[in-house]
């Protein structure tokens, strides 16, 4: 009972942690701090966890991760549509390698589950041990991006977004446990690794961007009296 409460708040978690980040990226139209490869990682990593939850008939896995890649889509054209400089042929092959190498994982795999002679299970088994190991090298990207650049700007990176990461990473975590499916709390437990990352990055640049606009503030302010006084004649 308890595994189901944990699935359940999981998918919900999960379904709702990139919508902060549409907001702020196709509305708001801030991309900054944004990694192109976490993003493209962000669209083919759902969807083979869609592929995964298919094969084992898990439905918290599958609508899960469907609303995932749709809005990992939105966000990665949204990235590549404010950033003309990441739609270069060059840059495109830098940022979507891996994420290309492990869609022809995703698409191999799935052919392979559809043979007589490998069944379900057997393929889902092999499909999330490749996306597990993917998990620890596709959690690097986004928090080593901001480790590399302290000085860089995150104004396109939403907090709410990472801190509704961490909680979903730990929900699936527990889930994987409870239901022993190591595939998935192997990989909850990369991303929760990640996601702490990045919000300790937002939470150690916070304060210095509170003090840059107090300063800001009191500029302004000043400014504006001096300009009082002196049309004042004092």
């Amino acid at each position: 009972m308890l595994t189901h409460v944990f699935g359940t708040l999981g998918a919900a978690l999960s379904m709702s942690i990139a919508w902060p980040q549409v907001y702020r990226s196709c509305v708001r139209r801030r991309t900054s701090g944004l990694s192109a490869t976490a993003c493209m990682l962000g669209v083919v990593m759902p969807a083979g966890w869609v592929t995964y939850g298919l094969l084992i008939s898990d439905p918290f896995q599958v609508v899960t991760n469907v609303v995932a890649a749709s809005t990992g889509l939105a966000i990665l054209l949204a990235l590549l549509i404010t950033q003309p400089r990441l739609r270069s042929p060059r840059a495109l092959l830098t940022s979507g390698a891996m994420a290309g190498g492990v869609l022809l994982a995703i698409l191999g795999i799935a052919a392979l589950a559809a043979s007589p002679q490998v069944s379900g299970p057997v393929a889902a088994g092999i499909l999330g041990t490749v996306l597990a190991a993917v998990s620890f090298v596709s959690a690097i990207p986004q928090p080593l991006s901001l480790l590399r650049d302290r000085t860089q700007d995150l104004s396109g990176l939403s907090p709410l977004r990472w801190r509704l990461a961490a909680a979903a990473c730990a929900s699936w975590l527990l889930y994987g446990l409870g239901t022993g499916q190591p595939a998935v709390w192997a990989s909850a437990l990369v991303g929760l690794t990640s996601s702490l990352v990045v919000n300790g990055v937002l939470f150690a640049r916070r304060p210095r961007r509170t003090r840059e606009v107090a300063a800001a503030t009191v500029c302004w302010r000043h400014d504006v009296i001096t300009r009082s006084l002196a049309t004042a004649g004092i």
